[in-house]
């Protein structure tokens, strides 16, 4: 793959080189390839080049290029429009790296008895629990309906 440069021009106002040439190749470059070559020549590393364009015409080995050159990674991340599958492998790597909370780390030995039991035990638990309630609630309500009804002596 060979590189030719056509046009090279300033940007200030994004702080950027925009570089319009061609690759002659016999196969379609690929965007890394082209950044690698871009990078050789102007010595920028390949993370603020962003690629715009690679255009070929049907039957000819000659491809036309539009990149940017930014002065950093984060002028470039600022300015350029990330792909959608950008944003998801970023947000992938950052999951990754965030260490797991301190709960779910937890082994089954550090857990009460209680939580270690086996799931039809703690259905049976909760059944004879909620048959309790309502007739505690019955026996309550029983005893302020009697006091509510007492005539008072005073």
């Amino acid at each position: 793959m060979e590189l030719k440069i056509t046009e090279e021009k300033e940007n200030k106002l994004f702080n950027r080189k925009e570089i319009k040439g061609f690759v002659e190749s016999n196969v379609t470059p690929s965007r890394p390839n082209v950044t690698k070559l871009l990078s050789e020549k102007f010595s920028v590393p390949s993370e603020n080049i962003k690629i715009k364009k690679i255009m070929g015409k049907f039957g000819a080995r000659i491809f036309d290029i539009g990149a940017n050159i930014y002065s950093s990674r984060e002028e470039k991340d600022s300015i350029e429009l990330k792909k959608k599958k950008d944003i998801e492998t970023e947000k992938k790597t950052k999951e990754a790296e965030k260490p797991e909370p301190v709960e779910a780390r937890e082994s089954p030995a550090e857990k009460p008895a209680e939580e270690s039991q086996s799931q039809p035990e703690q259905k049976e638990k909760t059944e004879q629990e909620q048959e309790k309630k309502p007739e505690e609630t019955k026996e309550k309500n029983l005893e302020e309906k009697k006091e509510e009804n007492k005539p008072e002596s005073q």
